[in-house]
């Protein structure tokens, strides 16, 4: 749960990351960047800041914007119907993403879960993309990102985007955020 200020409060942040980045958005892309809380009330620590330019039943195009080592959770994009899963490509803009994926685990990671959170995290092969660096991550597989020290901004290009279907092995987690007035 977010309060009406702390939302807009990461909006502006995030707008101001996309300024900083050279990544121009509309007035009403500003208005409307989504803030993925995701219901664990730690938004520096875990959640995810989103602006969606298109979601259509064909493709989905998104901008991904992490605070400095915010974390989004581990979860999968489910087959849904007679389609496999959202196939998904990262494709770093700005800052460094470390992500995870199944796979041999890395020995020496540079990302651990948030403080509280560590048993849900069980996918350990880290990849690391910096700006122009890009990874593709197949439907229906375990994976979970990281920003690095000063935030990140990722492209992210997929098959059509059904975020309230994912699958999340932190039960606590809740993928539409819920507002409140304050």
């Amino acid at each position: 749960m977010i309060t009406r200020t702390e939302l807009r409060q990461a909006q502006a942040r995030s707008a101001a990351m996309l300024a900083t980045a050279g990544i121009v958005i509309t007035p009403q892309e500003r208005e409307n960047i989504e803030i993925a809380e995701v219901g664990l009330g730690e938004l520096e620590r875990t959640g995810l800041q989103l602006v969606v330019y298109e979601n259509n039943p064909s493709y989905c195009a998104k901008e991904l914007i992490l605070f400095p080592r915010q974390s989004f959770p581990e979860h999968l994009h489910p087959p849904v119907g007679d389609e496999a899963g959202k196939m998904e490509t990262f494709r770093c803009r700005w800052g460094k993403v470390y992500l995870y994926v199944e796979g041999p685990p890395t020995p020496q990671p540079h990302c651990q879960p948030p403080p509280g959170s560590e048993a849900f995290y069980h996918v350990r092969h880290e990849i690391e993309l910096t700006p122009g660096e890009q990874h593709t991550i197949p439907p229906n597989t375990w994976h979970w990102f990281q920003a690095g020290d000063e935030g990140c901004i990722v492209s992210e290009f997929s098959s059509t985007s059904r975020d309230e279907l994912d699958v999340f092995t932190d039960p606590r987690v809740k993928r539409l955020t819920e507002v409140v007035e304050d």
